[in-house]
Parts: structure tokens; C-alpha cells; sequence
């Protein structure tokens, strides 16, 4: 990277929100844009995750590009060694590999008011970038609770999307510290080989079949030859779940039905009443994420395994101590316990206009104006934002229309001309949010009695988005200039972007009908649609 590069747009991380946004970059005309990837290869969490059984939740066809569709998916729901090529050949395809910076961590971002750029320190150097695309992603920095003793445990510690592929774990003893979506993979994984499986449960999870299997070659060849049928097979399994949706965000108690066949999924392989009783939750299902797996309580079931119904409380030695006094002795401990996802770290890296971090913006919980840009950071915007993540579909769907609110973030600045920045105003970003928590109120993510990833340390969800991806399509189709504060280069002064201040002659017309900001969010992009 040369000392003092500078580009329109710098991308972060080059996982699916990373390489889309190149793709849509490119597909806009736009060349002057590098990638910074902290790693020495692209695939984001899905090259990071490679756990045994390490495989994707979302039907195939449904977890891929619409833009690059893959007639050759091998299984309905694929592998992650699977997934990782697909998104190599997405950068090959699409020639993304010239503005990719590997080995490039991001150590801080930093707003530059009278230039109007971010300066971007990084492991590999130092540039510039008029714009920003934060895609580090929600599952990116794992996170391992703060054990008493755990420094002092004299075997093998490793979090599930760290996984030492050097440590042989045939016969030996093993803790697996957590029961997501992660464990529920691992489990059935290496339970034939190792030799004692402790499984540390806190909360147990709904666990539903996982129909999986594989796609044959006659299907495949039907997919390549003609095109169309692709397309079929992805609006079916799109389909199925927009109509899922209002079972999850209005009318909760119809998930009843579920509950019961998750249960018949469970007796099917626990015959033992007091292991039943230890896994079966006591909340709505749908509240935590509702995890798929048609092996997880076959391996329960092995007289190899022990499940603890409470979480590690210490260490002492080799000897994991349970919260309820239960104890194990391990030689290796397996964390499956999450990310930071209310509290990333790539917000403390990022210092906006007030000379705050994004960290600080957001001590009192993430909050961003169409989960894409944040009050006070001009020219940032960010993929798989504050409550836009999913509970019943796929992410690529919410991440296709964040690109297509960014490529038209950008087409606005550059009809605004000049040197010219967006910033994201208060009142709007305030408005936005009151009403995706408004509507959050009912959903099964917050009245399901349960405590999820999904909330923050407030207890507030700013996690999931309360709707189809069909109305946050609506709602990041085009960017609406009454939600911004224009900032203007020259002297660095700002203006409301209603009023245009100094803006060329007839960018209103192409800007859209000026207005007030709240009034915008309930007109152009209705939340409760």
C-alpha cells in the first residue's frame, strides 16, 4: 500500500457485505476503491469458521448472490469449505482481487473536517478515503466469557471460529462451553472420536430437522442449462419465509405449533426423561435463534456424553467447574459462545466529526439511520448494521439492499458535486430508531422470555430488523437528502441538505422532494408497512 494512497471508497473486510459492495462499486462505474482485509484471504466468517461440521443455516440457493447465482451448490444447505469457494470465485468473477489490501487491519478511522476524508490507519499502511463502507460484519471477533482460573488450565483452549486444526482431540477429554449454533455442529462432529464430552449448558435451544441433502447432478445440470430455473428455486425458498415473518414480529403465539414439533423432534432421540427435561427450553421458540440439526441430540444421547445444565462458573486446574457445583475433568476446553455483536470492536477504531469514537456514540446502544449511517460520521456507512439482522432468512437478502442504499449514497454526492459530505442527522437517525423498537415491542424476539445475543446490555434489540426483507428493501431503495446535514468543503460549513445551501441549481429534483426528517421516515420508507 503506498504511504499516502487515497481513494474514493474504502471497503472493510471482504466477507459478503465486503465483497458485494466491490461488486456493486464496479457495477457502478466506480474503479477508485481499495478493500482492507485483516486477514491473508477473503471469506470473512465463513473463512474464519471452520469448526468439524462447520455448515450454513440458509438453504443455498437463498445464501448466495442474486447478482451471482450457482447452479453447482452440491447440497440444499452447504458446507463452509463450500461457501468459502463460492465467495473466491465471486472475486474472481468479478475481478475484485486488484483492489483487495490483504494483511491490512484497520487500527483507526479517523473523520478529517476540513478535508472532508477519513484518514485510515492500517497494520499495512496509511490512506485516505473520501467514503467509507464499514463491512466487518457482526460475527467477526469472537468472544470468550471471563472464566476465574481459565488462564491457569494447563490443556488446550480454542474458540469455535478459532479452531486449532493442530490439536488431535481422539480420546481425549473434552468441554464444550456453550450450545449455539456453533455447538450444535461441533457436538455431533467430534462426539465418535473423542473419548468424554462435557456439554456446559446454560440455556438450552430449540432445535429443529435440518432437511438436508444432496442436490443431484441431473438437478444441477437443469440449473445450468437453464438459468431461469435458479431463479425459481430461490423465490420459492425467499417466498416461504417472507410469509413466516409475521408469525415472528406480530403474532408470536402461533409459533405453538413449532414448539410442538421441535419437541417431537427431541423425543424422537431422547429417551431419557431427565436429559429431556435438561433440553427442553422454557421460553417461545423463535425468541433465541432456532437452530437446525437432525444429529445434536442423537449425539447427546451417547453414553460418551454428559450434558451440565448450567454454565462454567471456574476453573481450577484441569477441572471445569460448573455454576450448579457439577464438575468435569477435561484436557481441552471448546468455547461456542458467541461474538461481539451489540458491542463490535471496529467502533472503537472509528473517531467522527466530534472527535468521538463510534463506541462512544453508541455507549447507550447501537442506533444508525437505515441501519446504514450514524449521526455525527460523515461518510460512513456500514453493512449488516444496528437492526438488520434476520431470524428467519437470509442475510445476503438484507445485505443486497444495504448496497443498494450505499450506491445511491454515492450517486447523491457526486450529483451534489464537489468536495461534499453526508452526515446522518440526529432527529432522523432518533426517528428511525424509535420506530423500529415501537414495532420491536411485539415481536417474539422481545416478548419470548428469553435473554439472546440479540440484546444489548441495555436489554434493548438492536440486533434484528421487525419485518420482511421485502419492507427494508422499500425502506434503503434510494437515499431521501431530508434525513442529512450537507457538509461543503469549502471552510468546512454545513448546511441542512433540505435547505441545499450552496448546492448546484436543480439537485433538488434529483435529490428528491425536500421535507422534515420524521416525516420521511414514515412516508418514503414506512417501518410498519
Amino acid at each position: 500500500m503506498a504511504e499516502r494512497e487515497h481513494v474514493r471508497v474504502a471497503v472493510i473486510g471482504s466477507g459478503f457485505g465486503g465483497l458485494g459492495a466491490a461488486v456493486r462499486l464496479r457495477r457502478e462505474g466506480i474503479t477508485d476503491f481499495v478493500v482492507l482485509e485483516r486477514a491473508d484471504s477473503v471469506g470473512g466468517t465463513w473463512r474464519d469458521n471452520s469448526y468439524p461440521g462447520c455448515a450454513c443455516d440458509v438453504p443455498s440457493h437463498l445464501y448466495s448472490f442474486s447478482f451471482a447465482p450457482n447452479p453447482d451448490w452440491p447440497r440444499t444447505f452447504s458446507g463452509q469449505e463450500h461457501i468459502r469457494a463460492y465467495l473466491e470465485h465471486v472475486t474472481d468473477v468479478f475481478r475484485l482481487r486488484p483492489h483487495i489490501r490483504f494483511d491490512s487491519e484497520v487500527k483507526m478511522m479517523t473523520w478529517d473536517g476540513e478535508k472532508l476524508r477519513w484518514e485510515i490507519e492500517t497494520s499495512s499502511g496509511r490512506l485516505s478515503a473520501d467514503i467509507v463502507v464499514s463491512a466487518t460484519g457482526p460475527l467477526s471477533d469472537p468472544k470468550i466469557p471471563e472464566i476465574p482460573g481459565l488462564e491457569s488450565f494447563p490443556g488446550q483452549v480454542f474458540h469455535s471460529a478459532r479452531w486449532d486444526h493442530d490439536y488431535d482431540l481422539r480420546g481425549k477429554r473434552v468441554a464444550m462451553v456453550g450450545t449455539g449454533a456453533s455447538a450444535i455442529q461441533i457436538v455431533p462432529a467430534i462426539q465418535p472420536e473423542v473419548g468424554r464430552l462435557t456439554v456446559f449448558q446454560r440455556t438450552p435451544p430449540w432445535v429443529m430437522p435440518r432437511v438436508d441433502r444432496a442436490i443431484s447432478g441431473a438437478e444441477r445440470a437443469l440449473h445450468r442449462a437453464l438459468p431461469f430455473t435458479t431463479q425459481a428455486r430461490r423465490g420459492l425458498l425467499w417466498g416461504i419465509r417472507e410469509l413466516q415473518v409475521q408469525a415472528f414480529t406480530k403474532r408470536p403465539n402461533e409459533l405453538g405449533l413449532v414448539e410442538q414439533l421441535a419437541k417431537r423432534n427431541m423425543a424422537r432421540a431422547i429417551k431419557d426423561p431427565a436429559l429431556r427435561a435438561k433440553l427442553t427450553p422454557d421460553y417461545r421458540i423463535g425468541c433465541k435463534r432456532i437452530l437446525l440439526s437432525s444429529t445434536y441430540y442423537p449425539a447427546l444421547a451417547q453414553p460418551n456424553v454428559d450434558v451440565v445444565a448450567s454454565g462454567v462458573s471456574e476453573i481450577r486446574g484441569s477441572t471445569v467447574v460448573a455454576a450448579d457445583g457439577s464438575e468435569a475433568e477435561v484436557d481441552a476446553i471448546v468455547f461456542g459462545t458467541g461474538f461481539h455483536v451489540t458491542d463490535m470492536p471496529i467502533a472503537d477504531r472509528v473517531v467522527g466529526a466530534e472527535g468521538k469514537t463510534l463506541a462512544e456514540a453508541w455507549k447507550g446502544g447501537m442506533e444508525a439511520l437505515r441501519g446504514a449511517s450514524a449521526a455525527g460520521f460523515p461518510n460512513w456507512m456500514t453493512i449488516i448494521g444496528p437492526n438488520t439482522g434476520l431470524g428467519n432468512s437470509s442475510m445476503i437478502l438484507m445485505i443486497e439492499s444495504q448496497l443498494n442504499y450505499m450506491a445511491d449514497y454515492v450517486r447523491q454526492l457526486d450529483v451534489l458535486g464537489g468536495r461534499a459530505a453526508l452526515d446522518a442527522r440526529p432527529g432522523a437517525v432518533a426517528a428511525w430508531n424509535r420506530r423500529v423498537q415501537e414495532r420491536m415491542k411485539r415481536t417474539v424476539w422481545n416478548t419470548g422470555g428469553c435473554t439472546s445475543w440479540y440484546l444489548d446490555a441495555n436489554g434493548r434489540n438492536t440486533t434484528i430488523w421487525p419485518g420482511t426483507t421485502t419492507e427494508f428493501r422499500s425502506a434503503t431503495r434510494r437515499v431521501d437528502l431530508a434525513e442529512y446535514e450537507l457538509i461543503r468543503g469549502s471552510g468546512g460549513a454545513s448546511t441542512a441538505a433540505e435547505g441545499r445551501g450552496p448546492v448546484e441549481e436543480g439537485t433538488r429534483d434529483a435529490a428528491g422532494t425536500p421535507g422534515n426528517a420524521d416525516a420521511s421516515v414514515n412516508s418514503q420508507a414506512e417501518v410498519d408497512a
